[in-house]
């Protein structure tokens, strides 16, 4: 190998590293900023709201699975509110139809986990359903389906269980929560969608 080459792969090394090392600074961020929401958000509340555009939310103190989610990335900057509403208008026939509505809704389509495994797909990454929790990493976004045909999504934790299995950052039904739920119920999805990598 020339030495020139050499001089620039050197010179080229630190940059990948460092490029490495911030996706997983925001991995964990995102893990953080939805952490930050337990103790605060205590209860559970499916309720169609108006809310304000962009950034409007319900009250901290409630809300549902897909809040959690949506309120990390806010933390970073990231409104879902305002990218799924904008993907919605440019592709509404990709997105699920069982709600019955003719056009976006602001209000509540970002709140509804199908509408975000369509969105994560479109712009992140869907990755394999796996039974290995190896798989899953920090920030990872997972979705289920409950009893009752009721769809369900968490952020995957970089804390572990005793047996090793990725905690769940979530809220089923009681708060906000961090609890080892991972292969608790069908998994119907697994998606990566980082602020640093994410195709806007």
């Amino acid at each position: 190998m020339k030495l020139s080459l050499r001089l620039s792969l050197l010179l080229l090394l630190p940059l990948c590293v460092g490029t490495l090392q911030a996706a997983a600074l925001d991995s964990h961020r995102l893990v953080r900023d939805a952490r930050s929401q337990i103790g605060v958000t205590t209860s559970y509340d499916p309720a169609y709201r108006v809310l304000g555009f962009p950034m409007g939310d319900v009250d901290a103190r409630t809300g549902v699975c897909t809040d959690v989610v949506v309120r990390a990335y806010r933390r970073q900057g990231i409104d879902l509110q305002a990218l799924v509403n904008q993907d919605m208008r440019r592709a509404f026939a990709v997105y699920p139809k069982q709600w019955g509505l003719r056009a976006p809704d602001s209000n509540i389509d970002h709140r509804r986990v199908p509408n975000l495994q369509v969105f994560f797909t479109r712009h992140g990454q869907k990755l394999p359903v796996s039974q290995q929790a190896s798989q899953y990493q920090p920030g990872d976004m997972v979705t289920w389906m409950l009893p009752g045909n009721r769809p369900h999504i968490g952020i995957v934790s970089q804390r572990r269980s005793a047996q090793g299995t990725p905690l769940i950052i979530h809220n089923i039904g009681g708060g906000t929560q961090e609890e080892d739920v991972l292969f608790a119920f069908p998994i119907t999805g697994h998606y990566r969608y980082r602020p640093d990598t994410a195709r806007q």
